[in-house]
């Protein structure tokens, strides 16, 4: 029961026991002096009677006597008279029928007032001629008592409910700022920190607000303190200190978690040979300036024609990698690249085209870090020793379909549900059993069974994600594949589907007819958190609110503010996959956990991803992770019903 129940109740109960109390009194009281009254009249009525009746009882005339009897009945309440004559003992009795008026009969019945007697000697002179006897009907009590009763319940009825009234409306009142801190406190429970509540008037929960303010405002210190602490040790470990670009480091684990997930694109390897003229003409302070200057120029011209991840990675070399491409836009990058480094070496007074080279190798087929950065080695050698200013890898693996062909075949397959499935368990790290089913999918085009990293590229390429998103829930809802464990499974979604908001109404509409929501999980990538946080967060209120659950996937793997997790509150992350790549050293070590008490802090279950080998796992056994997720458990096919 809440606090404003429960004073509300014992208002109730106080003030009704001081009506009950007022009433008892009253009731009391009444009946003490309805009695008195009612005791006075017979008193005045006997001796009237008395008085009356001497001269009839001289002259023996019983006709008066019954009309003074008669004439008495008529003018009050009274049930019986009694007269006996004291010279021959005779006795006349004389009983009157009388009806209590709008009295109900229940009441009368109650017995509240007993019948009262009088008894008089009636005498002339010294002579006693007879004795009465008169006895008095309750009615009038009853009547008096009635009314009273009636009158006062009605008036306690309207106080009580006047009272009633103004104790909830007070009460509101009062309790207000209780209300809302109660509301603040559910916030900070779910690590929500808002601006500070205002101070009440009331000196209890003043001091209570205060102290509340001061919670929150250390904790949403502590959590800023432990944001900042993972962009201090990124910038430490994963940061060229002169260019502010990523390291050699940062780009292999980049380059590893980019290999191991279904994409497209290429592995750009530039080595710029001017920068030591310029060191050796100007000192290395303007050779650093020159680097720092040089990597801003080439963010802001590259990413207008695709986002991309550009690391030093040596004194004088620099890669690029171009993720989610096709050979044409790949081409345009080049392009770019080739015209802002010329700009850049023609300010240091070198000859445009030369002394800087560029080798470029694209994904094909399943590659590791080791092959693709030794094929946009062999490329950019091969460019210094042609003196040319880049070389492409020669790749003699063929296209399975041009543009064209691929749109047309995704989308038939798509529409005609051409799906098989995996599945891949994530392991509780207690237990040691599945806590949840990461679901992949596969597609049949021509008769062929091509996995996620052959066609997703072009699905995103091509604009077919919110497509495949439907198709694919639809599918497996289909096939019933939610219901098959008591474990949630988790669907991976693409860029387009959480920036649509018609799939939003979608997903909305197709969770709120679900019987089971709670056994459903979506992937969100961080890319998308910070490209779109908006669509985000409309798309993670829609899953919550359906009782569904989410989590972020790739969790560490930009460069930015982890603020966002207090703005989407997701059930889990999952460590990006580089972290399982990452050299193991002291250094990398306090990144990860960094990152695993920013999202242990905020009360969201951390999941460790690309794990291949017990050794991997043993690696982060003192980080607390609630689960892991690798091919150290290998994905298993799924049999269609």
């Amino acid at each position: 029961m809440t606090l404003f129940r429960q004073i509300y109740a014992l208002l109730f109960v106080l003030f009704s026991l001081t009506i009950a109390s007022l009433a008892y009194v009253q009731f009391n009281e009444t009946q003490s002096f309805l009695t008195k009254q009612m005791e006075s009249d017979l008193n005045n009525a006997s001796h009237s009677l008395s008085l009356m009746l001497v001269p009839a009882l001289e002259s023996g005339d019983t006709v008066a006597t019954e009309t003074l009897v008669n004439v008495l009945f008529e003018g009050g309440y009274y049930k019986q008279i009694k007269l006996t004559w004291l010279v021959d003992g005779k006795q006349q009795v004389w009983n009157n029928a009388i009806r209590v008026q709008n009295v109900p009969q229940w009441f009368i019945d109650l017995g509240i007032f007993k019948p009262i007697s009088k008894e008089n000697v009636i005498t002339s002179g010294w002579l006693q001629l007879a004795k009465i006897e008169i006895t008095a009907h309750p009615g009038f009590g009853y009547h008096e008592m009635w009314r009273i009763l009636s009158n006062t319940v009605i008036v306690f009825a309207i106080l009580f409910l006047v009272a009633i009234l103004f104790a909830r409306v007070g009460l509101s009142i009062i309790l207000k700022p209780l209300h809302a801190l109660s509301e603040h406190a559910k916030k900070i429970a779910n690590r929500q920190f808002g601006p500070d509540m205002p101070t009440p008037k009331t000196t209890e929960l003043k001091e209570l607000v205060q102290a509340f303010n001061s919670m929150s405002s250390q904790l949403k210190q502590v959590f800023s303190s432990l944001d900042d602490e993972v962009s201090a040790l990124r910038k430490k470990n994963l940061v060229d200190q002169v260019s502010n670009l990523p390291n050699r480091q940062y780009m292999v684990s980049r380059i590893n978690g980019w290999l191991s997930e279904p994409n497209s694109g290429a592995l750009f390897l530039v080595k710029m040979d001017w920068l030591e003229d310029v060191h050796s003409q100007y000192g290395y302070q303007v050779r650093d300036e020159t680097i720092k200057l040089l990597a801003e120029k080439l963010h802001q011209s590259l990413d207008s024609v695709t986002p991309s991840v550009i690391a030093r990675i040596a004194a004088y070399e620099f890669a690029f990698l171009v993720e989610e491409s096709e050979h044409e836009q790949l081409v345009s990058y080049l392009q770019n690249l080739i015209r802002t480094v010329n700009k850049e070496v023609s300010k240091a007074g070198c000859k445009p085209n030369e002394q800087f080279n560029i080798g470029i190798a694209e994904r094909s087929g399943q590659m590791n870090v080791s092959d693709i950065l030794a094929q946009a080695d062999n490329a950019l050698q091969k460019s210094i020793k042609d003196n040319k200013v880049f070389h492409w890898y020669e790749n003699n693996q063929q296209q399975l379909f041009n543009r064209d062909e691929w749109r047309n075949k995704l989308t038939y397959a798509i529409k005609n549900n051409q799906f098989q499935f995996r599945w891949q368990p994530i392991l509780d790290n207690e237990r040691n059993t599945p806590c949840q089913r990461e679901l992949y999918c596969q597609l049949t085009l021509d008769g062929k069974v091509l996995h996620a990293g052959q066609f997703m590229p072009f699905i995103e390429i091509l604009s077919l994600g919110t497509m495949l998103d439907r198709c694919l829930i639809e599918a497996v809802n289909k096939h019933h594949l939610f219901d098959r464990n008591y474990e949630p499974v988790a669907i991976n979604l693409t860029y387009q589907s959480i920036s649509d908001r018609d799939f939003h109404s979608w997903i909305k509409h197709f969770l709120r007819n679900h019987k089971t929501p709670e056994r459903i999980c979506f992937e969100i990538p961080e890319a998308s958190v910070y490209s779109d946080l908006n669509a985000c967060e409309h798309l993670c209120d829609i899953i919550r609110d359906s009782g569904a659950h989410f989590g972020i996937d790739h969790f560490g793997r930009q460069f930015g503010s982890m603020a966002y997790l207090q703005n989407l509150r997701p059930s889990y992350v999952k460590l990006d996959q580089s972290f399982a790549f990452i050299e193991e050293n002291q250094h990398n070590s306090e990144l990860c956990r960094a990152l695993v008490n920013v999202a242990k802090g905020l009360d969201i279950q951390v999941i460790v991803t690309g794990i291949q080998e017990p050794e991997q796992l043993a690696r982060f056994s003192d980080l607390r992770l609630d689960a892991y997720q690798g091919f150290i458990e290998p994905p298993v096919d799924i049999k269609l019903e």
